[in-house]
């Protein structure tokens, strides 16, 4: 479980996640946070958050965010909104570290599906895109449905997809949030405790 102040990054796609106001902090109304990203820096797929808000404001840098067909460059203090239920992408537009403060209108178990993404990129269980397998994928997101989708294939043949792979995955070890190891318990991500991550 997050706490406000923790810190969570992602070496595989450049993102740092600094918690402001987690789902408990605001009774599940907001989950707020300081977000980082590197120079070439991405978030890792096209995606779909199906009930929830989320709005960028932009402290820094420049950030390239795409909501459905439509590409906006956000620079220092604009603001870019993404409606629930619509696909959308970012990532780093110039040269240098963008910083934004991200907000999500209701906070569901966001943060959390957030670490676990985050936590599986630090335990090298990611493709150099971020992406889990497709195993993962599906036990991972069969649990966040609320929170999220990738934007392809439609969400009806991901429901029905995810719901045949996801109980295969769990028969073949996968979990929906692995655990860091014991030396890295304090640590936020730690190297997983998986069994298809052999550095643990």
């Amino acid at each position: 479980m997050v706490k406000k102040g923790d810190r969570i990054n992602n070496p595989i796609t450049g993102e740092t996640i600094i918690f402001q106001q987690t789902a408990k902090d605001t009774a599940g109304s907001l989950l707020q946070f300081n977000f980082l990203i590197k120079p070439g820096g991405f978030v890792a797929a096209p995606h779909i958050h199906p009930i929830q808000e989320e709005r960028f404001l932009v402290k820094s840098g420049t950030i390239r965010l795409r909501v459905g067909e439509n590409e906006q460059l956000l620079s220092t203090g604009q603001e870019g909104v993404v409606p629930a239920g619509t696909p959308h992408m970012l990532w780093n537009g110039g040269e240098d570290e963008a910083q934004a403060l991200v907000e999500f209108r209701p906070a569901l178990r966001i943060q959390d599906e957030l670490s676990t993404l985050f936590a599986l990129a630090r335990g090298g269980l990611t493709d150099n895109k971020g992406m889990p397998n497709l195993l993962q994928t599906a036990v991972t997101i069969r649990k966040y449905r609320s929170e999220i989708y990738l934007a392809k294939p439609p969400v009806a043949v991901q429901k029905v997809l995810f719901a045949v792979l996801a109980p295969i995955g769990r028969l073949f070890g996968y979990q929906a949030d692995p655990q860091p190891c014991p030396d890295e318990r304090n640590a936020r991500p730690g190297i997983l405790e998986s069994p298809h991550y052999s550095g643990c």
